[in-house]
């Protein structure tokens, strides 16, 4: 039954009747199906029959176009936030530490998967994308709603590069969410190092031995408070005096040398004799379950006891060395750096190799370690002096 310009319903013996459209391209007669009647009307399929037409001006044959069309539906149903997500999750196994892989995911599943994992990675648009953060922040936690963001945003950016989406709407979002006041670790100042010498001496307290230890060797590598905890005795060459940190282990991901001074050394020799007749490679296991490190808290608590609540942090240790070394021995910040394991800046900053400074280091670490022995044998600070070779 033709209704004019191609336009005609088909009906078959069945009693089915559908809208066809009869079109030339190419000098090649071809049909177009626009749909069933009566779902389609008679005025949707002359809209069908028009939009056909446009493209035909175009030269575009409109069979394959639809044929393009139900293809780019299908793979874009396939391709949900939460596939490429966790493709691309994926495909950080190795490059990350355990710990941060499996929080990683643990945000996904939480937060982001139940309300936006179904939708195709293409149709998410920053409002989309603000919904789910706001849920986040009415929980008051403004820090994981700010990182979901940025993980979200590396989800949209691999979507980019794999051909899944065509930009990251995260970064419409700069701005839009609340922010918390920055908070420092707390640290003390070199004028209460003595202080905390003092007290760890007295140790009025009654912290453990190994706990005394790990503050005392914080205090003399300022490396962060993890790889404190979780050091094996395998990393370390006492006779050599280095410690060798293995990437998976780092936060920049590369293995790091610390030196270690005569007092390190003399500190991990009692550590090992009083831990050498427990079943554990670790070099400072937790007093209940020795095949764990330490708790994360240890160290914090520890200095809370010696009256430092408020006041010093494991992490604070970093702080503390960095600004009394620079300030009082006048230590080229690149070596104090380089020490602390923070990525050189400018153009060589990538160039990073695990033995940077080496040499300045051992120097440094070693007047680092005298310098404090000073400090607790004044209890005050000092003019730092410069023993000559």
């Amino acid at each position: 039954m033709a209704d004019g310009g191609g336009l005609y319903l088909e009906v078959r013996p069945n009693g089915s009747k559908l809208w066809r459209m009869k079109y030339r391209i190419n000098g090649k007669e071809k049909r177009l199906a626009i749909g069933s009647y009566p779902i389609i009307g008679l005025a949707d399929a002359r809209e069908g029959r028009d939009e056909a037409k446009k493209l035909l001006a175009k030269g575009i044959d409109p069979s394959e176009a639809k044929q393009k069309n139900r293809r780019d539906a299908i793979r874009e149903a396939h391709n949900t936030f939460k596939a490429v997500a966790l493709e691309w999750h994926d495909n950080q196994k190795g490059r990350w530490s355990d710990n941060h892989y499996n929080n990683v995911l643990h945000r996904l599943q939480r937060d982001v998967f139940p309300h936006l994992g179904k939708y195709p990675i293409a149709q998410i648009e920053a409002p989309d994308l603000l919904d789910m953060l706001r849920k986040i922040e009415k929980r008051g936690a403004l820090d994981i709603a700010g990182r979901t963001r940025q993980i979200c945003g590396q989800v949209f950016r691999y979507g980019i590069q794999t051909g899944r989406c065509q930009r990251d709407p995260s970064v419409d979002l700069k701005g839009a969410l609340k922010t918390r006041k920055t908070k420092h670790f707390a640290a003390i100042d070199a004028k209460e190092i003595p202080e905390l010498l003092d007290a760890l001496e007295r140790n009025d307290a009654r912290l453990f031995a190994r706990t005394r230890r790990a503050i005392k060797l914080s205090m003399l590598t300022f490396v962060r408070p993890g790889e404190l905890r979780k050091a094996r005795w395998d990393e370390f060459d006492l006779e050599q005096a280095e410690w060798i940190i293995p990437a998976e282990r780092m936060k920049m991901r590369r293995a790091h040398i610390v030196p270690l001074s005569r007092q390190a050394v003399e500190i991990l020799r009692e550590q090992k004799a009083e831990t050498e007749h427990i079943n554990t490679d670790l070099v400072f296991p937790s007093q209940i379950k020795p095949r764990n490190p330490m708790s994360d808290g240890t160290v914090r608590i520890a200095l809370q006891k010696l009256g430092f609540k408020d006041r010093m942090t494991a992490h604070g240790f970093r702080a503390l060395a960095r600004t009394t070394i620079r300030e009082k021995m006048n230590y080229d910040p690149d070596v104090i750096e380089a020490q602390l394991a923070h990525k050189a800046s400018g153009p060589l900053g990538e160039a990073y190799n695990r033995a940077q400074f080496l040499d300045q280091r051992k120097v440094m670490l070693q007047e680092w370690a005298d310098y404090i022995d000073q400090m607790a044998d004044h209890g005050k600070v000092i003019p730092f002096k410069r023993k000559r070779a």
